[in-house]
């Protein structure tokens, strides 16, 4: 029984059947981000009111919600990305509950060109912390005896535009 030689992927064969050599693709690899690690940094719920609090209320309290991104190198390709999220909740001027979340990922972006390194860090990396957190924030609150408060989706690269046009006018 005689084996059939595996071609080899570098190399293709001619009419003739003799190996030509294949030229290798362009060796620009494509920019990748790995996620390395997610973590719960800081969780905070407060419940000033309760029990009062917990009793059926007259209406919706009024909820506001802050959002913030912050991330540091930890080396030259590894960094810590920080998603800060703060929900406050009052009804007639009293706190109704108040939650403050900081949960953060180190990730791993090789292949980035330096002109789009930074939007990756402050738009694509929060945006695959966001539903890991507001689980999360949910879960804080329904523990806390409230509906869980589930965040609407964060649109992470209009708050990068804002945050580059508060630089430059804060630079002028």
């Amino acid at each position: 029984m005689s084996k059939t030689p595996i071609p080899d992927p570098a190399q293709e064969s001619n009419e003739n059947g003799s190996a030509v050599a294949i030229p290798e693709a362009d060796t620009g690899q494509k920019p990748s981000i790995r996620v390395l690690g997610q973590y719960l940094k800081d969780l905070s719920f407060e419940s000033p009111n309760a029990p009062q609090s917990l009793a059926t209320q007259q209406g919706q309290p009024d909820i506001a919600i802050s959002v913030n991104v912050n991330a540091r190198t930890l080396a030259p390709t590894d960094f810590e990305v920080e998603l800060h999220l703060e929900a406050k909740a009052s009804s007639q001027d009293k706190a109704v509950f108040a939650a403050e979340l900081i949960y953060a990922g180190t990730f791993r972006l090789e292949n980035f060109p330096q002109q789009i390194l930074h939007p990756a860090i402050l738009i694509e990396c929060p945006r695959l912390l966001f539903p890991f957190a507001r689980q999360i924030l949910a879960e804080a609150t329904r523990n806390g005896g409230f509906p869980p408060l589930m965040l609407d989706p964060i649109d992470f690269a209009s708050m990068y535009q804002r945050r580059l046009q508060q630089q430059t006018a804060g630079q002028a």
